[in-house]
């Protein structure tokens, strides 16, 4: 499944209306000096990256090692990481906190399972990575752009982080079937296979969001990206469900949001299948910022006791990187 990378936030990346940002390197292609990166190809993005004025420039979060196993045995409290950066947080907050740390969502495969859950400060480079891995394959530039590009991934996840409860990434991991010499069937280890963010409300939301513009209220799905060698197995199906769900529970609103390319029919057809409709299309007018035309999308949630109810068993479009990317 290509990436769908929609880094949906304000990933002013190259963009002049920072100056303290530009760089004395002049990148190419053009695209990269918009304010919104558009992956798609590899790794389908359906949003974009955003870095606002205030991200540092290297991880706070990172103290632990990025081959942290995805195992849930070593204990997180994103409260406590919260209370950590000094901010003080309404007990509505603390819930949701409390809600996100025990968000688990799994969904048996043909071919294995995938676990998808909030990141971890840990776990925050390998997911860079692959967010980096599924840009630069997008925009089809050389491998040796992923340490650049790792850079200002970095800066974003990091800057975000601090809107949580607001707004949170997700990561999936999938667990492989092989049979072994006797014809029984032995699980692979966990390995990282994708990764979402989700938006669910005004505090969350990016500052410069790609157009056309969803509300800034309600929630909003974006950056979701697939390892290549993960694709065509459903990861990217689940990940938008698990995201799905996550909202019906942080959220009241049940519009949700996200943006798809129109070159990119797989993505497209998938949105559609789960059950998403075009609100707005970009005007051609953007062709002018070598952007790509977008399609916002949303769909109506319903409201469900057990969110975890809706269907998965549809096989999923591959992602690939976009900052608005897929492929199943």
């Amino acid at each position: 499944m290509a990436t769908t990378i929609s880094v949906s936030a304000s990933l002013n990346l190259f963009s002049d209306s920072q100056p303290y940002k530009r760089l004395p390197l002049i990148l190419s292609p053009p695209n990269l000096q918009q304010p919104f990166l558009s992956l798609h190809k590899s790794c389908y993005f359906n949003s974009r990256f955003c870095f606002s004025s205030n991200c540092s420039s290297s991880s706070s979060f990172s103290s632990t090692t990025a081959t942290e196993t995805p195992s849930d045995s070593t204990t997180y409290s994103y409260i406590e990481d919260s209370y950590k950066t000094g901010r003080f947080l309404s007990n509505e907050e603390i819930e949701k906190l409390k809600a996100l740390q025990d968000f688990r969502y799994y969904q048996q495969l043909e071919t294995g399972s995938v676990l998808v859950r909030v990141m971890k400060p840990g776990e925050m480079d390998i997911t860079v990575k692959l967010l980096a891995e599924s840009f630069v394959e997008s925009m089809s530039l050389p491998v040796g752009y992923v340490s650049l590009v790792c850079y200002f991934v970095q800066q974003y996840l990091t800057e975000r982080r601090a809107a949580i409860p607001h707004a949170v990434t997700l990561i999936g991991f999938y667990k492989g079937k092989q049979e072994t010499n006797g014809g029984e069937e032995e699980e692979d280890l966990e390995e990282l296979a994708g990764t979402v963010e989700v938006c669910f409300d005004k505090r969350g939301a990016n500052d410069s969001p790609p157009t056309p513009t969803p509300p800034k209220n309600a929630p909003y799905i974006c950056n979701m990206a697939v390892k290549q060698s993960h694709r065509r197995r459903g990861i990217g199906w689940n990940l938008l469900k698990a995201s799905e769900e996550l909202i019906s529970k942080m959220s009241s609103m049940r519009d949700v949001y996200l943006h798809c390319r129109m070159i990119d029919s797989a993505p497209f057809n998938m949105y559609t299948k789960a059950g998403y409709n075009i609100v707005k299309t970009d005007s051609i007018w953007v062709l002018l910022m070598l952007q790509r035309r977008k399609h916002l999308m949303c769909k109506k949630l319903l409201v469900s006791k057990n969110p975890a109810e809706l269907d998965t068993s549809r096989s999923d479009m591959d992602f690939s990187p976009q900052m608005d990317t897929w492929k199943s």
